[in-house]
């Protein structure tokens, strides 16, 4: 083996481009394939007549360590969003505050008077958060697990909290408005949410995976796109037992165009084609689906949330609704609005887009009588059939490891971690950590 070890990367999502990075520091010759012209994976952003569109309704929590470990968020130019959310009710027809007054003090008249909410249920909520934020990393995603539903019920919280407020919060992080997702990822989030901002970059968040491309470039790394990994030829490789890994002879990489040999690969592809490439079986292959729908108004008069997220709190359709240029202004046109909402579910993907956007038309006809929505425009709709892996309890236990696979051959993705942001860009740096120390 040469001192300058040659590395493929199959996949330029944000755990391909993090390992990538991480490689290309410790002096490996590496190189990124991705399959589509873009970097990115699941977390792209497309621009549309002036209006910029994500992929699906995304949002980057800055407290997540991996995000402040790889990404330099002030370049990001971060429009955040307020703390907390606006319950709303379409049968009642009416909105309330519901935020953290110890981070947004400017809701705390609005938040005490909420009556959706419970003076019980808000000192339950400061109480859990005081708890989490003195847990060691090491304490979440390990130990005994539960649903978000059951978590909560030990806590003590009415179902009247957890159905208004929870629910739909809940169900746009993990797209499972029944709460039967880990408590794991209920309570590294909420932690996540207390001590750091969520917002979008001023460009949309496909901007976070083009500063994790220019990093990794940066440090040495090639990135193709347009050329995707299509095999790997394991021939005459070993692993030690021990997982200290011996690359004899290394592995041939066969791309849409060429056959690369290498010292390793991180595989670092959409589930599917990571356990086509490895056959490793705990990688996780069902999904959870969401739908997410682009609206224009030309009104001059904003939807106004305070920078806070619209839950539906007694209908699932949509789940929510957000005004994006009341956050992100830079996300349309001079004279435009743009808001989404989210749909959850199978249902929703196969829905008719007029039928989606009846929806959330007259649910803030019903949250705002006092204005008219008959201007909202659908003008582009995300029917993603995998945003998320399926994340029950125990789930986290069962997921593989960065070396699981034979040979020289790793992986990075979320599925090695959770299905998040900051799952995607740990397994990246885990897989870097795992190459690195085997072809030392």
């Amino acid at each position: 083996m040469s001192d300058s070890p040659n590395v493929v990367v199959a996949g330029a999502g944000l755990a391909g481009l993090v390992a990538a990075r991480h490689l290309a520091d410790t002096g490996a010759d590496v190189t990124v394939y991705e399959r589509r012209p873009e970097v990115g994976g699941r977390v792209r952003t497309r621009h549309e007549d002036g209006f910029t569109l994500d992929r699906g309704f995304q949002v980057l929590f800055t407290g997540y360590p991996a995000v402040r470990r790889e990404l330099d968020v002030g370049a990001l130019d971060l429009r955040g969003f307020r703390p907390g959310a606006v319950i709303c009710s379409t049968e009642e027809g009416t909105r309330s505050v519901l935020s953290d007054p110890l981070r947004d003090p400017r809701s705390l008249v609005e938040s005490a008077f909420n009556r959706r909410v419970t003076t019980t249920d808000k000192l339950r909520t400061l109480a859990l958060r005081q708890d989490l934020s003195k847990r060691d990393e090491s304490w979440f995603f390990s130990g005994p697990d539960a649903s978000i539903r059951e978590y909560l019920r030990d806590w003590g919280f009415s179902e009247k909290y957890v159905e208004n407020f929870v629910a739909p919060f809940y169900g746009g992080i993990t797209l499972d408005r029944s709460l039967s997702t880990s408590k794991h990822v209920f309570a590294y989030t909420f932690r996540a949410l207390s001590n750091g901002r969520i917002g979008v970059p001023a460009a949309g968040m496909g901007a976070i995976a083009e500063q994790l491309r220019a990093s990794a470039e940066a440090a040495g790394a090639t990135v193709v796109t347009g050329e995707g990994v299509e095999g790997i030829d394991r021939a005459g490789t070993t692993r030690a037992d021990d997982g200290a890994g011996s690359a004899n002879g290394g592995v041939t990489v066969e791309t849409t165009d060429r056959a690369v040999d290498a010292d390793a690969v991180v595989v670092a592809t959409d589930p599917k084609t990571a356990r086509d490439l490895t056959d490793v079986a705990a990688i996780p292959t069902e999904g959870v689906p969401s739908t997410t729908q682009y609206y224009r108004l030309s009104d001059s008069t904003p939807v106004s949330t305070g920078r806070k997220i619209l839950l539906n709190s007694d209908e699932s359709s949509p789940n929510v609704v957000v005004p994006l240029t009341e956050v992100a202004p830079e996300y349309a046109p001079d004279g435009e609005q743009l808001l989404c909402a989210t749909f959850l579910g199978d249902d929703a993907r196969f829905r008719d887009a007029d039928d989606l956007a009846s929806d959330t038309r007259a649910a803030l006809s019903a949250w705002y009588p006092e204005r008219s929505f008959d201007g909202l425009e659908a003008i582009h709709t995300d029917r993603i059939e995998f945003a998320q892996f399926a994340q029950p309890p125990g789930v986290h236990g069962e997921l593989p490891d960065a070396g699981d696979p034979e040979g020289p051959v790793y992986l990075a993705g979320d599925y090695t971690e959770w299905s998040s942001i900051q799952g995607a860009m740990e397994s990246g740096r885990v897989a870097a950590d795992a190459v690195s120390a085997d072809l030392r």
